[in-house]
């Protein structure tokens, strides 16, 4: 049980050591996730419906 106890106050000590983000960084990290995931989704839409096209002028 010490251990447990020890490795729990190792953690807080570790965690103070952390530099948090600021709001307005974490928002500007979702928006550019936000926008390349919507972006890569409509790539990956568009090939899948290029394709789609492909197959059944051939079949």
């Amino acid at each position: 049980m010490k251990k447990f106890f020890q490795f729990c106050k190792e953690c807080v000590g570790e965690l103070k050591k952390v530099t948090w983000p600021t709001r307005s960084e974490v928002l500007s990290s979702v928006k550019v996730v936000f926008v390349s995931t919507l972006v890569a989704a409509i790539i990956l839409g568009l090939l899948d419906w290029l394709f789609t096209q492909g197959l059944r002028l051939v079949f």
